[in-house]
């Protein structure tokens, strides 16, 4: 766990001099930003992580036993009312399928009212492997989706099984060995559980921390102007995918934010740049710091970097990071930033005074 360190504030005088003390000392810039007072900045208090005792470690395992119950398949009989069906349907109007009308593998209870009136009823007396047509209309209105209110729509629904009852599995050996790389006895496996649950609180303690740090700081940085280019840069990555969903919908930006954002182009600029200044503005604040202190990996040090955000990530290997990182521009630029801002975030925390108040 990274260095905590706590003030107890007792006293306004005191409070004043720890705040005096935290905001001198360091500071970093350049031509577009100016940041003081970061190494020691002030955050809320964070609870400290506790070790998991044998309830946690209890739930999480009944957790994992739930996860892999089977459910019996039940297809010698007729579906009756009552009944929960697992069903694959389409849904078409004028012959063409439509959003949200279709799916595999959908659990119904028959009765619900889940779908439109007639839908459930349709299925009872059929037997699972029977696919069927039947011919209703949506209501009119339908909240749902206005623009089908009222409409004639034609579902081909094909039963696949009545769901019987749930057999959860005993924790045994047998099984633990079925769900963890490391353990062979159910003993073993509650010690893993509990080193997990244990290492898992201590890394949720650490983000929060780094999140108020960070957080602390930027509020704090003065961002004098941005990189030529940069904003709009960011902007573009922003608004092109919306602007070509607005393409394929063959409609206009303007009528397309109103339907499904309900915005207007003015305010999706706004907020496109907006986010613009934010995403810009953290990078040129942790790069600063990064600079100022020594955090930016040398020339040799960037493919380990590339390969441990990998790993943390849940990549393949770095050839796919980078795959991935191609739609925010350069990938091993987008890469540097995302390392760089968390050496600094790892870095603001570990000199943070939290504030107990």
């Amino acid at each position: 766990m990274m260095k905590r360190k706590t003030a107890i504030l007792l006293t306004g005088v005191l409070a004043a001099a720890m705040s005096l003390a935290g905001c001198s000392g360091n500071r970093a810039s350049n031509e577009y930003v100016s940041v003081g007072g970061y190494k020691g900045i002030e955050v809320a208090d964070i609870e400290e992580p506790k070790e998991a005792d044998e309830e946690t470690v209890e739930e999480y395992i009944q957790a994992v036993l739930s996860q892999h119950s089977m459910q019996e398949e039940i297809k010698d009989r007729k579906v009756k009312s009552g009944d929960t069906v697992n069903i694959d349907f389409v849904g078409k109007m004028n012959g063409e399928t439509f959003d949200g009308g279709s799916a595999e593998g959908y659990n119904l209870e028959i009765g619900s009212g889940s779908f439109i009136e007639g839908f459930e009823d349709s299925i009872i007396d059929h037997k699972p492997g029977e696919t069927f047509d039947w011919n209703g209309n949506f209501p009119d209105p339908y909240t749902g989706n206005p623009d089908y209110s009222g409409k004639d729509v034609t579902f081909t629904i094909t039963v696949n099984y009545i769901c019987g009852e749930i057999t959860v599995p005993e924790l045994t050996d047998e099984f633990v060995k079925t769900v963890s790389e490391k353990s062979k006895t159910v003993e073993e496996y509650k010690k893993e559980i509990e080193k997990q649950l244990t290492e898992g609180g201590t890394e949720d303690f650490d983000l929060q921390l780094q999140d108020a740090a960070w957080k602390a700081v930027f509020e704090k940085a003065e961002i004098k102007s941005y990189p030529n280019g940069e904003l709009e840069e960011v902007k573009t990555i922003l608004m092109d995918p919306i602007k070509k969903q607005a393409e394929n919908e063959k409609m206009e930006l303007t009528e397309f934010l109103e339907k499904y954002y309900q915005m207007t182009e003015e305010d999706f600029e706004k907020q496109a740049e907006a986010y613009a200044k934010e995403s810009v503005g953290q990078k040129l604040v942790a790069w600063v710091i990064a600079e100022e202190e020594n955090l930016v990996p040398g020339d040799s040090e960037w493919e380990k970097e590339y390969e441990a955000l990998a790993e943390k990530m849940g990549f393949g290997d770095v050839d796919a990071l980078k795959k991935a990182a191609e739609a925010s521009g350069e990938p091993e630029e987008v890469l540097k930033d995302v390392i760089i801002q968390n050496r600094v975030r790892e870095f603001l925390a570990e000199y943070a005074i939290q504030v107990k108040k």
